[in-house]
């Protein structure tokens, strides 16, 4: 289940209460579902009954109990549990987790993005300043990932550094991505976008490809970032190697699974007790955030096209590396342990995983291997 279903069964239970009788409310056109703050807990939360609050005439906690038992009615959804002021953290069935889990590896690395073209053509411009123009480009591939037409004008003449092209990935000419002002007709729009982050203090070409658009790139637009060989460091205190390491990692477990002879099957992530059958499986520690944050990709696509900032990307690849890399270790069976349905389940999570991760990756213009 993906959070924009979860939001229509959210609705669902406000519209149900609203049938009751026991919320007199009008509906809302949708609900915000993100994975839980600090404080809360589950798979997914809502502030729907702090909103819904006013207009009910009724404090948030009340609202937030008479959602919390039409929610229990659902189908998806194993427990709501309501913390702070009132909100509602929902905890997922096993068959809606398994959802999502197809859902992300049926659309692989195109998870998130828009099924159409939106409607709207978007002009890009900046300055002819290396941060501003990598900027520009990867905030042209997300507007695309999202339906959207893109054009991108860059003030002033070409740059002399040529390698800007042939090193970081930026293409002035050949398929138009990039035109310089005075260099081709204008591009009619209906939105348009100024790109000028803080330019980048060094010349980053000495740090390749890669490293060099993370650190142009994850830092926000007003900060100035760092161009050093930290970017180039093979360490966990390297937030790109991280991300790479741990998409490298899902590949070389669906390689190691294969030569064992089992293959990634989305079911329930848990370890079931043999001693114990009528005891409830408990959920494998690791796959709880990581499920959250899948769930969370197509809106952190949404939101890094509408805030035009291509660091929420980058910070969102970072959470989803350090929640995957966890559970790997639980993937591939130990010793004599026979692979089971949870093995088969674990694998196809951290390989949706992966897909994400690569996925993010190529929309900020660096190179996901398989190896490291």
């Amino acid at each position: 289940m993906t959070p924009v279903e979860l939001s229509r069964t959210v609705l669902h239970a406000v519209r149900r209460a609203v049938d009751d009788g026991v919320l007199s409310v009008t509906v809302p056109e949708r609900a915000v579902v993100t994975p839980p703050g600090p404080g809360g807990c589950g798979d997914y939360a809502t502030n729907i009954a702090l909103q819904l609050a006013r207009p009910a005439g009724q404090p948030p906690l009340g609202v937030a109990e008479i959602l919390r038992a039409r929610l229990l009615d659902e189908w998806c959804i194993s427990d709501v549990v309501v913390t702070g002021p009132g909100f509602l953290n929902l905890s997922l069935a096993g068959d809606a987790s398994t959802g999502l889990v197809e859902e992300v590896l049926r659309r692989g690395r195109s998870y998130g993005h828009a099924d159409g073209l939106s409607g709207n053509v978007v002009l890009v411009r900046c300055p002819a300043e290396v941060r501003a123009v990598v900027s520009a480009d990867a905030l042209a591939r997300v507007l695309r990932s999202q339906g959207d037409l893109v054009r991108i004008e860059c003030d002033g003449g070409p740059p002399a550094e040529a390698e800007w092209e042939s090193v970081l990935g930026v293409d002035f000419t050949g398929r138009g991505h990039v035109d310089f002002t005075g260099q081709g007709p204008r591009t009619l729009a209906d939105r348009r976008v100024d790109v000028r982050p803080v330019p980048a203090p060094a010349d980053p070409l000495p740090l390749g490809r890669d490293a060099a658009r993370w650190a142009l790139l994850h830092p926000a637009p007003h900060d100035r970032p760092r161009i050093t060989r930290d970017h180039l460091v093979q360490r966990e205190t390297n937030p790109l190697f991280r991300v790479r390491y741990a998409h490298a990692r899902t590949r070389a477990l669906l390689h190691n699974a294969d030569d064992l002879g089992f293959h990634p099957g989305p079911g329930p992530v848990h370890d079931t007790d043999t001693t114990a059958r009528l005891a409830r499986p408990a959920p494998h520690p690791a796959t709880t955030p990581l499920l959250a944050l899948l769930g969370d990709h197509p809106r952190v696509l949404a939101a890094t096209a509408s805030h035009r900032s291509p660091d929420r990307l980058a910070r969102h690849l970072i959470a989803v590396a350090d929640a995957t890399l966890p559970l790997l270790s639980a993937v591939l069976p130990v010793g004599e342990e026979k692979p089971s349905a949870a093995h088969r389940a674990r694998l196809a999570l951290a390989e949706a995983a992966g897909a994400v991760l690569a996925g993010g990756l190529s929309l900020l213009g660096i190179d996901a291997p398989e190896h490291l």
